[in-house]
């Protein structure tokens, strides 16, 4: 399966994520729609950033008359969308938070911070006169819808209403909508990344001053499957744009895959971090077929003084601050007395919550950390399913197990579900169970 891996410890932003794509393999060529749609071009260079060699991309204006005329029609009017605008680092105007660009563009206006403000309509219908192939189209308006909900919700506005600033500029359409070209024309078929740094510290927007990460990366977060995490500078490193793309195309993962590595590639940002490289990394290579690798802490205790019901209630009281699984085994203890090994698998940040409640429920005076370190597990989704028996209609979730290709390998109807759903309508559980996984996976042979 060939899979495409963004390493996302510097974060990102709509040109980085067009520099790495480009630096890992990407055709040019393939920005053409978006260049014959709009008048502006792609600069791509090359850079170095604290040792290594990385690609820079710029959006330049190629019609100085319609840059001036759009920025002076700018100036009139009213937006509710300032979050990548006017950002302050250290006295340095920026409107990319990774974007601090120091080349001589005497010839073009760099068409970042230049063009009208649009609203989300507008851009839906630049993007659709564009005449890009349908995947594209529904990977570039899904990317401009979500990031007009993270306004809107910020805002307090309703999508149809919302006028962006920055990101409905023709440089974030050349962004979101090249990204999304380059993606394609790369033909993974899977998209992940490591959780995105979003720096630190504030940013000056006309809203007033605001913490690192921005409200608009927040809400996009929300929405996404990755995660973030702070620093490692006090810079702004995320942008909503850079967050919208990959909110919508990748994968969240905790740390890069096992990858048969093809090529790799570097985006830069403008700003110079030494000693960390001001980078976004993209890999691609083939990767391992099978279930997905999960980061987790196992914890153990040993009890034999914990009365029947505090033990049965530990998947519960445990769940509540993080546990993933409890198993409890028993086990004979010294002078032969019978007992209990409790074991609980969490994720390796929740850890010490979970073990100071297992301490709390079961009064033991020590839990021990197993040496287990990642589990392999299903993709997992729960399905609900509408059967019709003796002519009435019932539901039944059905728990699908995916590998990491997506394949289908095993569907399990909800017991208490199929139970409930039995009793009703006078039939065994067995036959629910058997019609509610078929549904979703085809006959099965039960024999």
């Amino acid at each position: 399966m060939s899979v495409l891996a963004f390493d996302g410890r510097m974060g990102a932003s709509g040109d980085m994520i067009l520099a790495a794509l480009l630096a890992v393999g990407a055709n040019p060529d393939a920005l053409e729609p978006v260049t014959d749609a709009l008048e502006l071009e792609y600069r791509i260079d090359d850079t170095v950033k604290c040792g290594i060699s990385a690609t820079t991309v710029d959006v330049v204006l190629t019609d100085q008359d319609t840059a001036d005329r759009e920025d002076t029609d700018r100036d009139h009017e009213h937006s509710v969308d300032d979050h990548d605008h006017d950002h302050s680092h250290d006295g340095h105007e920026h409107t990319h938070a990774n974007c601090e660009h120091t080349h001589n563009d005497h010839e073009h206006v760099r068409a970042e911070g230049h063009g009208p403000r649009r609203s989300y309509l507008e851009v839906c219908d630049i993007v659709e006169s564009m005449a890009l192939e349908p995947a594209v189209e529904r990977d570039a308006l899904a990317i401009f819808e979500l990031l007009g909900e993270a306004e809107a919700s910020v805002h307090g506005e309703a999508l149809e209403d919302i006028h962006f600033h920055e990101v409905g500029a023709d440089d974030a359409i050349a962004d979101i909508v090249g990204a999304v070209l380059l993606v394609h024309d790369l033909e993974p078929e899977r998209i992940v990344t490591t959780p995105l740094a979003t720096g630190g510290g504030s940013v000056s927007m006309s809203h007033g001053e605001y913490p690192v990460p921005t409200p608009a990366v927040v809400e996009i977060a929300e929405r996404a499957d990755w995660s973030l995490q702070g620093g490692p500078v006090e810079k702004e490193l995320l942008t909503p744009t850079g967050a919208a793309i990959l909110g919508h195309l990748a994968d969240g993962v905790e740390s890069l895959p096992a990858l048969e590595i093809q090529s790799s590639g570097y985006g830069a940002g403008g700003y110079d971090l030494d000693p960390h490289p001001n980078v976004l990394r993209v890999l691609v290579g083939e990767g391992d077929r099978g279930l997905v690798k999960d980061d987790i802490a196992v914890l153990e205790t040993n009890v034999d003084d914990v009365s029947p019901e505090i033990l049965g209630g530990l998947q519960e009281t445990l769940a509540e601050v993080g546990a993933r699984d409890v198993s409890i085994v028993p086990m004979t203890m010294k002078k032969s007395r019978p007992g209990h090994l409790v074991k609980v698998i969490c994720k390796p940040e929740d850890r010490q919550r979970v073990a100071r409640r297992l301490a709390e429920e079961t009064g033991t005076l020590g839990v021990r950390e197993s040496g287990a370190s990642h589990r392999w597990i299903a993709q997992r989704e729960i399905e609900t399913v509408t059967l019709e028996i003796g002519g009435e209609e019932y539901e039944v979730d059905v728990k699908i197990a995916r590998d990491v290709d997506g394949e289908v390998y095993d569907v399990s109807a909800e017991y208490e579900d199929a139970k409930a759903v039995a009793r009703e309508a006078k039939t065994a559980i067995r036959t629910v169970v058997q019609q509610a996984e078929e549904v979703v996976y085809g006959p099965l042979d039960w024999n």
